[in-house]
């Protein structure tokens, strides 16, 4: 074997070797990584939802002067009992951590204002995140292009 072919054959298993690490990083890395940005902020989203829904409900109360109130309640596994709330101007919200705070109406909407805000900031840094992912991933295929001499 001539001197130039033994160089071009080393040169070949070391590129071989560059992108079996660059696509072992992509697949173990950065795919999971990416994967679970969109799951937390997918869970952000559901919050946000939840959120939204008590305070148009509460406004609805306001609203419509609703003092007391019949209704349904999930008790798990869809089975659901009637209740009676005898007075609907002190409500419950759960605050994070398990804890529920007891709150009239105008504080639990000043109160959920304040975490609307903050899950909003919340899903602009995953975006944020999930958008660096992306443009890592595009970024490290690129570079497996340019070993592999691939046409762009």
């Amino acid at each position: 074997m001539a001197r130039n072919q033994v160089w071009v054959v080393v040169m070949d298993s070391v590129r071989k070797e560059k992108v079996h690490k660059f696509e072992e990083f992509v697949d173990r890395r950065l795919k999971p990584d990416l994967v679970h940005a969109i799951a937390e902020r997918d869970k952000v989203f559901a919050q946000q939802k939840v959120f939204s829904d008590l305070k148009r409900n509460i406004e609805l109360l306001e609203r419509n002067g609703v003092t007391n109130l019949r209704t349904l309640v999930n008790l798990g596994s869809e089975v659901y009992m009637q209740a009676d709330a005898p007075d609907t101007r002190h409500i419950f919200v759960d605050v994070g951590l398990g804890f529920h705070v007891e709150f009239t109406w105008s504080e639990a909407l000043e109160f959920i204002s304040v975490k609307e805000a903050r899950l909003a900031r919340q899903i602009e840094e995953y975006t944020h995140l999930i958008a660096g992912i992306k443009a890592q991933i595009k970024l490290v295929c690129e570079g497996i292009r340019e070993l592999l001499q691939l046409p762009g």
